[in-house]
Parts: structure tokens; sequence; C-alpha cells
């Protein structure tokens, strides 16, 4: 099996093309592709298929094997793999996902295997305020609590103990520690089905970002995170508890492509 390595600002994919091809990719075989001693190692796995609605559809699996709701960077590294791999030819595409249909941009390539890739979100329907924490869909559920020093929190520890607490029971979410720097945000992100932090989560950022821009009236936020950096626009609507014309920007990057023996 042919597979390429992808990622957005550290948050990394096994990429396999399933439009012109036969691959059966079951919970095992997933799980084992993204195994870091035993397999490729990865995040999660994005898998585009043929779509009758869009260029391609997207079906990404954490790297437990099990099919994830929506990923951002996921999202964008399929934007750039397809566009690779000559699926689509032009800047813009639209492709379906776990939440519907999404539209990206192809803004520029940064170098031979580097691309900065615009994905526009689902909007979110409703955001949950309390504090100085924040729940929210953008395609998956996230938590999100700033924080005065984002460098010192467990994000494991304390991760693991909000995404599976009863209040979010059965399904858990993805929980965002946020820190308010000069200019732009810092985020740290417990990721479900990794079970662990990542250095990035494009829905993640964007979650932290509309929860920024709730608090402060803004419609562009820059956001740093272990992995790299991104920016995310948006509009806030006058109720100030939902979102609309959300898009993550930041680079995906290709790592080297090889082949899997089962």
């Amino acid at each position: 099996m042919i597979f390429y390595k992808f990622h957005g600002n550290g948050n990394d994919f096994v990429a396999v093309d399933n439009i012109n091809s036969d691959i059966n990719l079951t919970e095992d075989k997933v799980k084992q592709l993204c195994h870091r001693r035993y397999g490729v190692g990865a995040d999660g796995l994005i898998e585009i298929k043929r779509s009758n609605n869009a260029q391609f559809e997207l079906v990404y699996y954490n790297s437990d094997g099990k099919v994830g709701s929506m990923c951002g960077n996921g999202g964008r590294c399929a934007v750039a793999f397809a566009h690779y791999n000559g699926i689509f030819k032009s800047n813009s595409v639209e492709f379906m996902a776990y939440d519907g249909l999404h539209k990206a941009i192809v803004r520029e390539k940064m170098d031979s295997t580097t691309w900065e890739i615009s994905l526009q979100l689902s909007d979110v329907s409703y955001i949950n305020k309390e504090k100085d924490t924040f729940v929210l869909n953008t395609g998956s559920p996230h938590y999100v609590e700033f924080v005065d020093n984002v460098e010192m929190i467990d994000v494991v520890e304390w991760g693991r103990q909000i995404r599976y607490s009863d209040k979010f029971s059965p399904d858990g979410l993805n929980v965002n520690f946020v820190e308010r720097r000069e200019g732009y945000i810092y985020v740290r992100t417990y990721e479900r089905g990794v079970e662990d932090e990542t250095l990035s989560c494009g829905t993640g950022v964007t979650a932290s970002s509309i929860a920024e821009g709730i608090d402060n009236a803004k419609q562009v936020i820059d956001v740093k995170t272990r992995g790299g950096d991104f920016r995310v626009t948006f509009e806030i609507n006058n109720d100030k508890r939902s979102a609309s014309n959300i898009w993550l920007n930041g680079p995906a990057k290709m790592v080297f492509k090889g082949e899997y023996f089962e």
C-alpha cells in the first residue's frame, strides 16, 4: 500500500489515496499504521475517497483506529495531498467531510513540499461560556480554558480529566488551554482519539480563537502552538453565541512517500 506522510504544524498524518484503488482500512490497520513504534507513526490517518457531491471526500481516522470527527489540520493536509496528486488542479476546491461540505484555497506553494492552505470550517451554532471557559463545536467538540501560564499546565493530566469527566460523557471532547500574549494567543491541546497532547490542533486553535474573539471583539486572531503558527478569521454573530465565515490558515507539509507492507 502506497502512503504519504504529511503534517500541519506538527499535527501529523498518514495520507492514503483511495480514489483509484480499493484499500480496506480496518480499525486495526489504521491503528497499526499510526503506531509510532510498529507502524509509520501519526496522530491520525486521512483517506481521500471519490465523492458524487464534491471533488473528493475526506475520511479522518484517529490514531486509535476509529473514524473521527472533522480535523482542521487533517483537512488542510488532505487538500495539499489532493492538489499534489492532481485530484484538483485549480487553487480552490470543495470536499466532503464528517460534518459536511468544506471549501479550501491553496494560497501559495511555499517550497516544493509545503503549501499555505486556508480551510473554511463549519459555522458554530452555539457557544457556551462560563467565566474563563467555553464549550463549542468547530467540526469537533472543544473545551477552551484561558490560563495565566500555559507552559505550566500538565496538559495530558488536566486534559484527560476534563475529557473523561461526567459533565462531557459519554463522548468527551478535546481540551484546549490558552494563554493571552501580546498580539496573539498560545494554545496547547489534548486531543481525544489520540489521547495525548498534540503539537497543534486545527479545530482546537479555531475554537480558542473564536473564544478570544467573543471576549475581545476581534475577528482575526494570530495563534502560536508548539508545532507552528496559524491565523484564524471569523465573524461573531450578533448574539455573541455563534460564529460564521470561519477560516483556518496555515502550512501543510509533505514529509515523505512510502510503501506499507502488511
